[in-house]
């Protein structure tokens, strides 16, 4: 089979998948991956529903080996699961523990190490199907060939300084960003994945002690701020890395100052993956990665690069620079018009988040009353010691009155997902509550 290897760069004996208080080497991994592929039933995709990144990762590799794609659910809601399963009824579920209609990954996996090269794996083969996150419909699929993404994650391991580099996540790795960043950084690379998912900030610095330097953080706007907020030391990182959603300039500051690590954002897309890093703190334009480059249609931006089957157009608007770099403006369909007024909804959110006292809080059009075009939006706002009232007169003095959101209600949290986004049902339920 000719093709990239499923390991990048193959040392046999440095290691690849750390976690326990001891590091899997690549030979040892790519053992128990082929011995987990041989216990995989014949199939032609799998519904990878591992929490545990040891065993996601595991899982893919196997799969790869076998010549499967992995099916990545943006979340494992029955209902997202049900509709996946129906879309591909050939598929099986792979998952950390038994269960009647799931294969499960054993524990214990020990054996012979790896001998020779690394397998080499298909180019064209279908290696994963992300789907979007259906934040504001159906989960949408996205297939990625093992060519393309090997290609491409090289690009970002170098950008941000993967290479050799000890990665802690707070993210899944069925999420895209989770898997360019933690399984697919692994394999081609160079990075030492850690094998949890620490959730809360004390588990993020006892997972990061378990490391030796350099330690790269991989996490969301929303686990940062947790993260600042409990004034926790860490353990000196390298550098730490935020997408999911927009990360503002002040939180980019202050996890600086309190992490003593620089913090990059990257911009992409299920359907794009990373396209463009920054350094959110020392400037709004962003940098795309080599090989990408962006047009402006009079539909919208588009996106082409060497790991795109074809060019995509993108969900926000952006305003290129000479230099190739580009400013977002926000989404297509965030552009506020009132009495020959603009305002993104991006813009909203950014001076709503700034006020002091809020903790979190989201800016967004409700759904039309009576097929009325709504022309002002509702916000949901977390802010314990502010009122209502209080939250309106701050943004008043940056915001022309027009756009206003009204209503604005405060909230005791917002109901985002694991991966910090807001599914805008969810967002209707609590402004009708």
């Amino acid at each position: 089979m000719n093709g990239p290897p499923l390991i990048h760069g193959y040392r046999p004996a440095a290691p690849l998948l750390h976690g326990g208080g001891h590091a899997l080497t690549q030979a040892a991994f790519l053992g128990q991956a082929a011995r987990l592929a041989r216990m995989l039933p014949p199939a032609t995709q799998l519904l990878n529903l591992c929490d545990s990144r040891r065993n996601f990762l595991l899982g893919f590799a196997a799969a790869l080996l076998r010549g499967q794609t992995s099916l990545l659910p943006p979340n494992q809601a029955e209902a997202t699961l049900a509709g996946i399963r129906q879309r591909y009824p050939g598929s099986y579920v792979l998952a950390d523990a038994p269960a009647a209609d799931a294969v499960a990954v054993p524990r214990d996996l020990a054996g012979p190490d790896w001998e020779g090269p690394p397998p080499a794996i298909a180019a064209d083969l279908v290696a994963a199907i992300p789907f979007t996150s259906g934040s504001t419909g159906e989960p949408l699929p996205h297939a990625k060939t093992w060519g393309r993404l090997a290609d491409h994650i090289d690009l970002l391991s170098r950008r941000l300084g993967f290479a050799g580099a000890y990665v802690v996540a707070t993210v899944p790795p069925q999420h895209t960003y989770g898997l360019e960043t933690t399984v697919l950084a692994a394999l081609a690379g160079g990075a030492v994945t850690h094998a949890g998912r620490p959730f809360f900030p004390q588990d993020v610095r006892q997972a990061l002690e378990q490391l030796p330097p350099p330690r790269l953080l991989v996490t969301t706007p929303v686990h940062l701020q947790a993260l600042v907020q409990a004034g926790l030391a860490l353990p000196p990182l390298a550098g730490i890395v935020s997408a999911t959603a927009p990360l503002g300039a002040a939180l980019a500051a202050a996890a600086e100052q309190a992490l003593g690590a620089p913090v990059h954002e990257i911009y992409g897309s299920t359907e794009t993956g990373a396209v463009a890093t920054r350094r959110t703190c020392r400037g709004e334009l962003w940098q795309p990665l080599p090989g990408v480059s962006l047009r402006e249609e009079e539909q919208g931006a588009v996106a082409a690069a060497p790991h795109l089957a074809a060019a995509v157009r993108l969900a926000d608007v952006i305003e290129l620079q000479p230099d190739g770099r580009f400013r977002l403006l926000g989404r297509s369909g965030d552009l506020l018009k009132v009495a020959g007024k603009r305002m993104s909804l991006a813009e909203l959110n950014h001076r709503l988040l700034a006020i002091p006292g809020v903790e979190d809080g989201v800016v967004f059009l409700p759904d039309p009353v009576d097929g009325a075009a709504v022309l002002r939006p509702a916000a949901l706002v977390v802010a314990p010691a502010l009122a209502e009232a209080q939250i309106l007169e701050a943004l008043r003095r940056s915001v022309d009155p027009a756009f206003l959101p009204r209503p604005l209600r405060r909230v005791d949290r917002l109901p985002r997902n694991e991966v910090g986004k807001l599914p805008r049902a969810r967002l209707l339920e609590l402004l009708r509550a």
